[in-house]
């Protein structure tokens, strides 16, 4: 089997793409990430779906193509630039919501337990506000996290910080995480109630 053949691209993809390169913006989530996005988005039916850092709508784009008709998306990014990018090729779908903001500012309004999948591709809710985040996840939503695997493109110090992330998400007792050493490193966590107990697991190395 080889996971990189096959891959059915959603129909915006390439003009996302070309814009993307057009822009040198080089922090997308990879062809890989997006089919995970997508298969993830899937399961869940009339779902309410978080993004933290549209980019320029890359990741969205897979998660749209994999999300039913009464799913929605609500996607929130810094960048203004990177975030009309994301609207101008995808801001017609009314599944999504497109939302130029800081994510911390975001993050701290938000209604909690209202999302069924949340991934995490900026700082706020990933390195920072990491609780804010997750108080927003419904019991039995996924939080999705992306380059956890050394990337050239890290500055000094990130791989530290990286590695401090996961301790911390394999010591949550509120997700039941799987670590995949795959695509550029994903971390999948499951909310939870238990208390009292580590909930982790670490996949297959490939």
């Amino acid at each position: 089997m080889n996971d990189t053949e096959n891959i059915k691209f959603p129909p915006q993809l390439p003009q996302l793409m070309s814009e993307t390169m057009r822009l040198n913006f080089t922090m997308t989530s990879d062809l890989l990430t997006g089919c995970l996005l997508r298969t993830l988005a899937a399961t869940k039916p009339a779902g309410n779906l978080l993004e933290l850092g549209t980019g320029t709508g890359m990741a969205a784009a897979w998660m749209l193509d994999g999300m039913d008709a009464e799913s929605r998306l609500v996607s929130v990014e810094i960048d203004e630039t990177n975030i009309e990018i994301a609207r101008e090729f995808l801001g017609e779908d009314r599944r999504a919501v497109f939302i130029h903001a800081d994510g911390g500012e975001w993050l701290g309004l938000a209604e909690p337990d209202q999302f069924d999948l949340i991934f995490a591709d900026s700082w706020p809710g990933k390195y920072t506000h990491l609780d804010e985040a997750l108080r927003l996840l419904k019991r039995g939503g996924l939080y999705v996290i992306d380059d956890m695997l050394p990337r050239p493109n890290w500055p000094d110090g990130h791989a530290q910080r990286a590695n401090e992330l996961i301790s911390i998400l394999e010591n949550r007792e509120d997700l039941a995480i799987t670590k995949l050493n795959w695509s550029t490193g994903i971390i999948i966590g499951t909310k939870t109630f238990r208390r009292g107990t580590l909930a982790g697991c670490q996949s297959a190395q490939r």
